[in-house]
């Protein structure tokens, strides 16, 4: 590199959500690798802050979800946002990253890129899956786009814009090689009985739509076969005791079911096949290398919309990356006890097809496996030098 070494470096960083955080701490990490007086400073969550960035305002702030709530915050968040553009006006930085959180970052983005400072953005919007106009408003404010994964990348390219696949930090945390008995071990689970993990997704609407749902199939499952452990692993508290409301209700006796909170990882390294919500755990459970079957259910009138707006053949992280139908997805109306049901038992009785999946997903894992906070530190850097 041939970034001034006789002066800081000013960097502006903005995360919303826990995941942000984490990646942006580990770009922080990284860039300070090779430049120890960089300064950080902006909107920061503990595990920023931690790795030395002066935080603006905390990240919690942004961490609204759904539109309500965001409307109810709006004037807070419409605050927050004034000050941190006047504040990178009056000081330009070096550069100005925005990790994910779309939605308040790309604004911001776009006005920095026309007051001259150099812009990235780190994770990509689902641009390359609904509303593809948005690519435009990308192009627009970044300079840089930095993806997670490369299908991402092939769609940017495709749009003349700026792009580096970094690869996905999961792929550097998980091992290429998961101990299924160590896990069992760890959460007293039998090491000689088969298990299936039951994971209908981390927001209490996730657990509403779906609780039931997967607990019908598990009674489905065990009427075919009694040897199964079915394991739970719920988010908070509160999905934990929803779910065991639905369990008490809905559930067959002589089932063996357990219902926990937290350490959804180590329950899918435990298990033989995952039966999970479509979303991030996908990909946990692809990278530990555990045979899935992808299931989600919307309110009808926003899955007609939703159906309309999607423009890729898949929903699931799995299946996208591959490339191919590798996973099943039952979505919606097919989202059924008994559709469920069978694909399990399919993959846990059919160990050429399991193999199969876990050799595909073992490919997947080497692909993503970039040392991403590495990677995405070189292309930030690139970008300041040049």
């Amino acid at each position: 590199m041939t970034v001034e070494k006789h002066r800081a470096l000013r960097i502006g960083i903005v995360a919303g959500e826990a995941s942000g955080d984490l990646l942006a701490a580990g770009l922080i990490q990284s860039i300070k690798q090779r430049h120890p007086t960089a300064e950080f400073e902006g909107i920061a969550g503990p595990a920023m802050i931690a790795a030395g960035c002066k935080a603006l305002f905390p990240a919690e702030k942004l961490a609204v979800m759904g539109l309500v709530e965001v409307l109810a915050h709006y004037r807070e968040l419409h605050g927050i946002r004034n000050q941190v553009r006047d504040h990178f006006l009056k000081q330009p930085p070096d550069v100005f990253i925005g990790v994910d959180a779309p939605d308040f970052n790309l604004g911001l983005e776009r006005l920095f890129k026309e007051a001259g400072i150099k812009t990235v953005h780190y994770v990509s919007p689902s641009v390359w899956a609904w509303r593809q106009y948005r690519v435009k408003k990308i192009a627009k404010s970044v300079d840089l786009i930095l993806t997670l994964f490369p299908f991402e990348a092939d769609f940017y390219r495709q749009h003349n814009v700026r792009v580096a696949f970094v690869g996905h930090p999961f792929a550097d945390m998980i091992p290429l090689e998961a101990d299924r008995v160590a896990a069992r071990t760890k959460l007293g689970l039998p090491l000689d009985r088969p298990i299936v993990a039951l994971l209908p997704g981390s927001r209490m609407s996730e657990v509403n739509a779906l609780g039931k749902l997967l607990l019908d199939t598990a009674s489905w499952i065990h009427q075919r076969q009694k040897d199964i452990v079915f394991v739970a692993p719920l988010a908070t508290k509160a999905t934990q005791s929803a779910f065991e409301e639905f369990a008490n209700e809905f559930v067959t006796s002589g089932i063996d079911l357990r219902v926990q909170e937290g350490q959804a990882r180590d329950v899918m390294e435990a298990a033989d096949v995952v039966i999970l919500a479509s979303g991030t755990a996908t990909l946990e459970a692809l990278l530990l290398k555990r045979p899935m079957v992808v299931t989600y259910r919307l309110a009808p009138l926003t899955y007609w919309i939703a159906k309309r707006m999607i423009k890729t053949p898949y929903v699931s992280l799995p299946n996208l990356l591959a490339g191919e139908l590798v996973v099943s997805e039952l979505i919606q109306d097919q989202a059924t006890a008994d559709n469920l049901g069978q694909k399990t038992l399919e993959l846990l009785r059919n160990p050429t097809d399991y193999d199969r999946i876990v050799g595909m997903f073992q490919r997947i894992h080497y692909q993503l496996r970039q040392n991403a906070s590495e990677r995405a530190a070189t292309a930030v850097l690139e970008l300041i030098e040049h």
